[in-house]
């Protein structure tokens, strides 16, 4: 249950309370930012290797590498009328090798590879890149440099990463003085682009091929001490791939954190109707870098072999191309709607939620969506929802559920949702994160072999391809030491890949918000909530419901084991409910999923519920006690399994009232 303060508690019990409901809509989706590019510049410059950096005068610094060529600009102060076409020549380098830019506060690098091919340069400004040193020599590779991507910390202390071939080197400048240039210990067949940006870690990615020809994308960190050993690489981390016959290659990636981490990266293809177009993609919410948990990529309408560098400053995040430069704001208003709230009706089910507003409209301010103060009205937009009262130091609300707009509807007239002749109506409708789990659709085939990952490992890294947070809130052992083999076949849903790992573990999967947390729901759990003494009882149904199942069988490798329900076999006799799964080596695991299969059927065997004044923190499996002398019950805990909320302001009769379905604990 959501913590509440001791004033909405207070509300909330009282029987004279009064409702207060705020509902509010922002271009977010999954709680990360729905980021709207505008390009501010077009011009002709040809597609090549190129950087971005944004130092804290938040003047924008571009650089490129073209036929021979290091060309730098800089824009004090970027905006739509600024010139994006001037570049200063600054010397002749490499014609085939990157560069790089990396910034902190007023500290600017730019790293360029000699006409050599092998001798790495680094220029210094301390003024924001309006001014640079002389260049300086960082180290002398083993063989010609290709892609470069580097970063700097708040100390001075700045790392560069290079490729010769398909080896990964690393030199680090610790107290002004560059070290020596290091392999890593990771190994690819190719390399075709490197991104790298500080934050705890020196956080990298690398787009390349493997030996069987698999062409990918992956993370790695070198560590800076937060989630990997100083100076140590982490292993390499997938984030997508492509199989060899596919002629599809990753390459060009850049890394930013702008509300999140932010990769962009170009997808080559190069059979028929050939491409090289820009995606994009962001870790899941509230995630660290090592989860390496990324929203599936996302395309977007740019083509070019060398991607879109990006950088951020303080209020836009920024990307560019030689040829190219955008802008998005990183400040995105809410569009506040709770005065136009005339009903609300939610409805929670343990793998779908739904949301209802219906809002005035008898100025038409809702019409000609998207535009106007209510653009922020989209196809996906957030919409949060908070329940609450009025308190004796004013208007509380609980931070309620978040919501995805699925669509809408203009209701006039005599319609039935309309009411009196002549009104008119503005509908939202919108679902919950299940609906952002169902919408995901595996690309590609995803396999895990026995031992590879576990059940908790799983369920974060499918959570995560639909850009959703993952966290226990109590987790089973189970979840944490099955390791099965699993795999999801192309098409298939997040929503059903969660659901057929569920199957293996005890937990169940609670939405909230952009986070889906593991519960375990045992018999032992403690009360969260109480009914009919304080918070008032209006109305209930108490029932019991014969068991689907009261005996398990339950079949791994070479083993069998049994559960049952010995009271409800003497009154209805066996029921039996099979499961066969090859992952469960062991008699416990086995006598684990029995245990679990079995709890959750008797959960389902008690039903009924309660229609009680809005708990504003109420969530499912909560486990509540229900006090109800018309029906003979004192304290009797029940497991909430299905909640519905209804909220009525301007009828004769209006509501504020929740309908509770109950199970057994």
């Amino acid at each position: 249950m959501r913590t509440l303060s001791g004033a909405l508690l207070a509300a909330q019990r009282s029987a004279s309370a009064v409702p207060h409901v705020l509902v509010r809509v922002s271009e977010r989706i999954a709680h990360t930012l729905r980021l709207r590019w505008e390009r501010l510049y077009a011009g002709s410059e040809p597609d090549s290797h190129h950087a971005v950096a944004v130092p804290s005068d938040d003047s924008l610094l571009r650089a490129r590498s073209t036929g021979g060529q290091l060309y730098y600009q800089r824009v004090a102060n970027p905006g739509a009328g600024s010139n994006f076409s001037s570049w200063t020549a600054l010397a002749s380098v490499s014609a085939t090798a990157g560069l790089a830019l990396a910034s902190h506060g007023s500290s600017v690098l730019l790293f360029s590879v000699h006409t050599d091919g092998v001798t790495l340069h680094v220029r210094e400004s301390s003024d924001s890149g309006a001014t640079f040193g002389s260049p300086v020599t960082v180290a002398t590779a083993s063989g010609s440099v290709t892609w470069m991507a580097a970063a700097l910390k708040s100390d001075g202390t700045a790392l560069l990463v290079y490729s010769v071939g398909a080896t990964v080197y690393r030199v680090k400048r610790v107290n002004a003085v560059w070290g020596s240039p290091a392999a890593w210990s990771q190994t690819l067949a190719s390399v075709n682009g490197l991104a790298c940006h500080y934050f705890a870690d020196f956080n990298i990615a690398v787009a390349g091929s493997q030996s069987s020809g698999m062409s990918g994308l992956w993370t790695v960190i070198y560590g800076d001490g937060y989630s990997q050993a100083l100076n140590t690489w982490s292993p390499l981390m997938e984030l997508t791939m492509a199989s060899s016959g596919s002629s599809v290659a990753f390459r060009a990636p850049f890394l930013a954190f702008m509300d999140c981490y932010r990769l962009l990266f170009v997808e080559k293809y190069t059979g028929s109707q050939a491409y090289s177009r820009s995606c994009w993609s962001h870790l899941a919410t509230g995630q660290d870098f090592v989860t390496n948990t990324w929203r599936e990529a996302v395309p977007m309408n740019l083509e070019g072999d060398f991607g879109l560098a990006a950088a951020v400053g303080s209020t836009y995040g920024w990307l560019s191309t030689p040829s190219g430069v955008w802008r998005a704001g990183l400040s995105i208003p809410v569009l506040e709607l709770t005065d136009d709230v005339l009903e609300a009706y939610v409805e929670t089910r343990p793998q779908e939620g739904r949301l209802r507003v219906v809002l005035r409209n008898d100025d038409g301010r809702y019409n000609n969506l998207p535009a106007g103060p209510h653009a922020a009205i989209r196809g996906g937009s957030q919409v949060d929802f908070s329940p609450g009262y009025v308190t004796a130091s004013g208007p509380v609300a609980s931070p309620g559920a978040r919501y995805w707009i699925d669509g809408w509807d203009y209701v006039s007239g005599s319609s039935r949702q309309a009411g009196a002749r002549g009104r008119a109506l503005f509908v939202l409708h919108a679902s919950d994160a299940w609906a952002l789990l169902e919408s995901w659709r595996a690309r590609r085939q995803f396999a895990w072999e026995a031992g590879e990952s576990t059940v908790y490992g799983l369920l974060r890294f499918v959570l995560g391809r639909a850009g959703l947070g993952f966290a226990a809130l109590s987790a089973s052992s189970t979840v944490t030491t099955l390791s099965p083999a699993f795999t999801i076949q192309p098409a298939e849903s997040g929503k059903a890949a969660v659901n057929r790992l569920l199957a293996m573990v005890p937990d169940v999967l609670l939405i909230s918000g952009e986070h889906g947390y593991l519960v375990n729901p045992t018999a032992t759990q403690a009360t969260d909530y109480q009914y009919g003494i304080e918070h008032a009882v209006q109305a209930g149904l108490y029932g019991s419901r014969s068991a689907s199942f009261n005996r398990v069988q339950v079949f791994g490798q070479d083993l069998m084991v049994e559960d049952f329900d010995w009271t409800s076999v003497g009154d209805i006799y066996d029921r039996l409910h099979q499961t066969h799964d090859l992952n469960l080596a062991s008699m416990a695991a086995a006598q684990d999923r029995a245990d679990a299969l079995l709890r959750h059927g008797e959960m389902q065997a008690a039903d009924g519920e309660v229609l009680v004044p809005v708990n504003c923190g109420q969530e499912l499996y909560d486990v509540v006690e229900v006090t109800d002398p018309r029906a003979g019950l004192s304290a009797t805990r029940r497991r909430v399994l299905a909640m519905s909320l209804r909220y009525v302001r301007d009828r004769p009769s209006p509501a504020y009232e929740m309908r509770l379905g109950l199970g057994a604990v």
